[in-house]
């Protein structure tokens, strides 16, 4: 079943569990603080400069993004967590939304596994760390991707990687991919892993 990544659309941006779409097709959802890279991540799988909106003010939208990909895959992009200027109305809503798509969503079931994003230069936050004992805990599939990479100096990236080796934040992850989406570095491994988790052709 081979993907054509130019055949993607924006299905529902949604804002209430009520919203998520009930589409038969396989899901992947992306995880992470806000301005760790997600929507910049998203536009470089799709080879697209601005259908995933980077938004200048991070966690300004609380809204979950269902993109369409020619009609076989479905990318979904979560809010982002840790904005310290989001009030406590907005952290509300976003721990009930977010929560909501693992736990209310009617086509959870078809939930592949969540990409799970770091930033490289920053390592895990506190709200990295309880997202990843979320996914640990409910035994969710989780890819493990370290974003902005293309940032770090060859010695940062070697103190990174040899962290990882040591004591890996997510030793249960089915893998950990660095990813540029500046330079592409990680973005054929991202796909093949998503395409083995959803049995689909890149």
């Amino acid at each position: 079943m081979k993907l054509n990544i130019h055949n993607v659309s924006l299905l529902i941006s949604a804002g209430t569990p009520q919203q998520f779409p009930t589409v038969s097709l396989p899901q992947i959802a992306f995880s992470g603080r806000s301005n760790v890279g997600k929507s910049s991540l998203i536009n470089a799988l799709l080879q697209r400069k601005k259908l995933a909106r980077v938004s200048s003010t991070p966690g300004k939208t609380i809204t979950i993004n269902f993109y369409n990909v020619d009609n076989k895959l479905m990318l979904v992009d979560l809010p982002g967590y840790g904005y310290a200027k989001r009030t406590f109305a907005q952290q509300e809503k976003w721990s009930a939304l977010t929560d909501g798509y693992f736990t209310k969503n009617p086509s959870k079931n078809l939930l592949c596994a969540t990409v799970q994003l770091i930033d490289s230069r920053i390592g895990p936050t506190e709200d990295d760390w309880q997202m990843l004992r979320f996914l640990h805990a409910t035994n969710a599939p989780h890819i493990l991707v370290y974003t902005k990479v293309d940032k770090l100096n060859r010695t940062q990236r070697s103190t990174l990687e040899t962290q990882l080796k040591e004591n890996h934040p997510a030793p249960d992850a089915l893998t950990t991919i660095f990813f540029s989406s500046e330079t592409k570095e990680g973005r054929e491994a991202l796909w093949e892993e998503i395409s083995q988790v959803c049995g689909i052709t890149p």
